[in-house]
């Protein structure tokens, strides 16, 4: 949707994580189940990734859609479980209108059994999704455990059974993770065309990276397709359906 459509900014509500690893996660937790039941989105801050991660997450991405189209194309696949696929649009199998985007999809879990069926190039693509794939589990996990704490399906840190709240999180540790690099080349016409269709979002919880120079994310809210306005150094969380 462009502005014409009457989409306007919002900023969604900011979740500190710090504030859930502190002495106001009570409060913080009520502020976290308030943005999942009125927006299904929220932005995190603190949220502790080093930069150093984050940027070259970016940096192997980039260069990995800068490859010729001839090595990219070696990872298109039909399966969509397959530990890498590389494609465009949703899918460009079955979509009779392609969306304006390239993906490369990589399956995270378990890192030892697909790491060998990566990419080997660009050179440093693969060190780079190890390190932000870990990085963004344990992010993953300590949000996990602050959305069943709001839930009420465990008892908060303060008085919690340790045993109790581990063994719930388990239950999430072997579960399935997957990375998505969405590139969007510059479009001629703009007006005439999406990134991505309208969807929502299959999983538990999606950490989207969004770019702080582009504010291209749009969530529908009450009723109106809303741009997101991107804040520096957070991610974007999205409620996903099985949640």
């Amino acid at each position: 949707m462009s502005k014409k459509d009457g989409a306007t900014n919002l900023k969604l509500p900011v979740i500190d994580l710090a504030k859930l690893q502190g002495p106001d996660r009570v409060h913080t937790l009520k502020s976290l189940s308030k943005a999942c039941e009125e927006y299904g989105f929220f932005q995190l801050i603190n949220h502790g990734i080093a930069s150093e991660y984050v940027l070259n997450m970016f940096q192997a991405a980039r260069k990995f859609f800068e490859l010729p189209f001839e090595e990219r194309s070696k990872y298109m696949s039909k399966d969509q479980s397959a530990p890498v696929r590389y494609g465009t649009s949703f899918n460009q199998n079955k979509d009779s209108v392609f969306c304006w985007r390239d993906f490369l999809k990589l399956s995270c879990h378990p890192l030892s059994d697909v790491l060998p069926n990566w990419p080997s190039s660009p050179a440093e693509l693969r060190q780079a999704v190890v390190n932000y794939s870990k990085e963004t589990k344990s992010l993953y996990l300590m949000l996990v455990k602050a959305v069943l704490e709001s839930l009420g399906l465990v008892e908060t840190t303060e008085n919690a059974d340790e045993n109790d709240s581990c063994d719930h999180l388990k239950e999430f540790e072997d579960g399935s993770q997957l990375i998505v690099a969405n590139f969007y080349p510059s479009c001629p016409e703009p007006d005439l065309t999406l990134g991505m269709t309208p969807h929502s979002d299959y999983g538990f919880l999606t950490l989207a990276l969004p770019d702080e120079e582009v504010r291209g994310l749009q969530i529908q809210h009450e009723g109106r397709w809303v741009t997101v306005e991107p804040i520096p150094n957070s991610f974007v969380v999205n409620v996903g359906d099985h949640l």
